[in-house]
């Protein structure tokens, strides 16, 4: 996926040496957004393959929106990226004001934006697929897998110092994942169906994709590199960034990447979840650098509490995988604030409460009868006035 902290690379995303020594020098909590949108006419809200054209205007209306804006695999799909910030507070500053650009370019050239998972309606077999070799590569060699990803989502980079650290990391926000993708769910809806699923983007994407979902626990860095070397002599990747992993070390940029959450249509709350993704990411480092024991749980169960995640969202129940009990989803929010505060101390992260996923609200106006169009025009609302004006809605 594309990379909003971008360095210039050294040798290949397969340079291992040059992937050590950029963690070697990572700093610490860094941080870089990347938020996908469908674009949309905004009188049918179908989807509309403007990418290119939006991309060819910026070049010479505004340059430095240009440079933010990359292509995912459909041509009706647009993100835009922070760069590398500061620290949270930096990244989303800077991500505010792309955004709002972003929003004003669209709406000029006749284009409008939605962010959550899914498109209600879209029929896959109709999209265009961006042309890039990478992209090429992607279609080529999953076939109706790629075709079918039509997703969209948020993704959160954050600078870990030292790839062992990194990995460890990784390891040890395997269970925390699916109560990040509860608390982010955004996609009842897909293909004209209520799919009685909360994010059925996760099942579309997450499910099907090779080497996606929540990752094996490596342990080391030696563990992991073998991992891709072993794929790469056999021929299954090229690239590092055909691992799809859920959470993943990213060997071009030092960091790791939080890759679970479906794009989020309110502005606010997307940037309280990706403050929430820092301060598990921090807390985390912490627990490592201060030999907090940790013991994996088994990946059935994980896996149980992501299926748990994708079917109910935040308004089900989820597993304490430690006391193999169960708790309201409505709880999650609250753990993950108690397990953070010291990180969130020591570093002055600001992470805002969540409050209800917009799959709950739009569970919500099914049950009301609401059409799904009706419901989409006020995810497209939302999206186009909160990423415009960042006012919460």
């Amino acid at each position: 996926m594309a990379d909003p902290q971008a360095q210039p690379a050294v040798g290949s995303t397969l340079d291992y040496p040059a992937a050590e020594e950029r963690f070697e020098a990572s700093t610490e909590l860094t941080v870089g957004l990347e938020e996908e949108f469908a674009i949309l006419d905004p009188e049918s809200l179908d989807l509309v393959p403007r990418f290119e054209p939006l991309v060819e205007a910026s070049e010479t209306e505004d340059p430095a929106l240009r440079a933010q804006i990359t292509g995912e695999l459909i041509c009706s799909e647009i993100e835009i990226i922070s760069g590398r910030g500061a620290d949270l507070a930096d990244a989303i500053a800077m991500q505010r004001s792309h955004r709002t650009r972003l929003v004003d370019h669209a709406e000029r050239h006749g284009a409008a934006l939605a962010a959550i998972g899914t498109h209600p309606w879209a029929d896959y077999r109709e999209q265009q697929n961006i042309d890039t070799v990478h992209y090429r590569r992607v279609v080529d060699g999953l076939g109706y897998v790629a075709r079918r990803n039509n997703t969209f989502s948020l993704h959160v980079h954050v600078g870990v110092r030292g790839v062992e650290r990194a990995v460890q990391v990784c390891d040890r926000l395997r269970p925390v994942l699916p109560l990040l993708l509860a608390l982010s769910a955004s996609s009842p809806l897909l293909e004209g169906w209520d799919t009685n699923l909360y994010s059925a983007r996760t099942m579309t994407f997450t499910r099907t994709f090779p080497r996606c979902g929540v990752p094996d626990a490596f342990g080391d860095w030696a563990t992991y590199r073998d991992y891709l070397q072993t794929l790469q002599r056999l021929g299954s990747i090229v690239e590092a960034t055909q691992v799809w992993w859920s959470i993943r070390p990213h060997l071009k940029n030092g960091t790791v990447e939080v890759r679970i959450c479906d794009a989020q249509p309110d502005a606010a709350r997307s940037d309280a979840l990706a403050a929430l993704i820092v301060a598990c990411v921090a807390q985390a480092a912490a627990d490592i650098d201060e030999g907090v024991p940790f013991t994996d749980p088994a990946p059935r169960m994980v896996e149980e509490n992501l299926w748990r995640a994708i079917r109910h969202g935040d308004a089900g129940e989820m597993i304490d995988l430690d006391k193999l009990e169960t708790y309201p989803s409505s709880q999650i929010e609250e753990r993950l604030h108690a397990w953070t505060a010291p990180a969130r101390a020591a570093h002055g992260l600001d992470v805002p409460l969540l409050g209800e996923s917009s799959a709950v609200r739009q569970k919500a106006l099914l049950a009301q009868g609401v059409a799904h169009r009706d419901i989409y025009a006020q995810v497209v609302e939302q999206t186009m006035r909160t990423y415009r004006s960042q006012a919460t809605a």
